[in-house]
């Protein structure tokens, strides 16, 4: 954030096609303030994963998937393990794509392969333009919903999200939270449903499956990230993901 506490705006410079694109190796732990990009940008990591938050949602990269980014959203973006991430910046008035919110993309074989001839040195203007109209033909969404969810701002509801991102496993119920923080059971739900916009198990979901998300993009199994995130057998696990997502884990980052 910039020091009168608006989003910092990061313009890519101009390119001879409509791409621009930059990378650079991410250490673990690593995170960039909120900002935004005048430009469209596509958020890839070409090894580890990166996750990109946007308004309370997390959407969690590996090589295999990307994140459209519109001109004029704010985002923020980093990584828990480290990662090689490739920012992809798009002139609005030469692409002939226009997603209107984030959203997420498959990345395939062939569309891997075209982003790393575009970084070539060697490769020509004619030749971008003509892997860039490729390019823009593959750019097909993944069909999932985003994870994640806003942080209440109540003080002691702040206390309870904090202690349950620290553990998404925390078995405490509402009425246990509540007495923790010294609050009625009944103040604290209706500050989770006032701020957040969902009620508190709700939230609890989001924050477990959001947490299961780079453990499932480093291909735990599933039985490891059920117990994890805080679900009794991995059927609970599925059910609540594909319930939330719309796709199973097995199938969000596959190719």
């Amino acid at each position: 954030m910039s020091p009168n506490g608006q989003p910092l705006v990061f313009p890519a410079p101009a390119g001879p096609t409509a791409m621009v694109f930059g990378a650079g190796t991410l250490p673990p732990g690593l995170w960039f303030d909120e900002h935004e990009h005048p430009q469209h940008q596509i958020a890839w990591a070409t090894r580890g994963v990166i996750t990109v938050e946007v308004d309370g949602g997390h959407w969690v990269l590996p090589p295999t998937r990307a994140l459209w980014i519109p001109g004029g959203i704010r985002h923020r973006t980093g990584t828990y393990d480290g990662a090689i991430m490739s920012g992809i910046y798009l002139d609005p008035s030469r692409t002939p794509v226009d997603f209107p919110a984030p959203t997420m993309l498959r990345v395939s074989s062939l569309l891997h392969e075209l982003f790393q001839h575009l970084t070539a040195d060697a490769t020509t203007p004619q030749q971008r333009e003509r892997a860039e109209s490729v390019i823009f033909d593959l750019l097909n969404p993944a069909e999932v919903i985003p994870i994640g969810a806003r942080h209440p701002v109540d003080v002691r509801a702040q206390r309870v999200a904090a202690a349950l991102q620290a553990d998404p496993a925390d078995p405490r119920t509402l009425p246990e939270f509540a007495a923790a923080v010294a609050v009625s059971p009944r103040t604290l739900a209706r500050a989770f449903l006032a701020e957040t916009g969902i009620t508190f198990g709700q939230w609890r979901t989001q924050i477990r499956l959001a947490a299961s998300l780079p453990l499932l993009a480093a291909k735990m199994p599933i039985a490891r990230i059920a117990t994890r995130v805080g679900y009794a057998t991995p059927s609970a696990y599925i059910a609540a993901f594909h319930r939330e997502v719309g796709t199973s884990p097995a199938r969000y980052f596959a190719r």
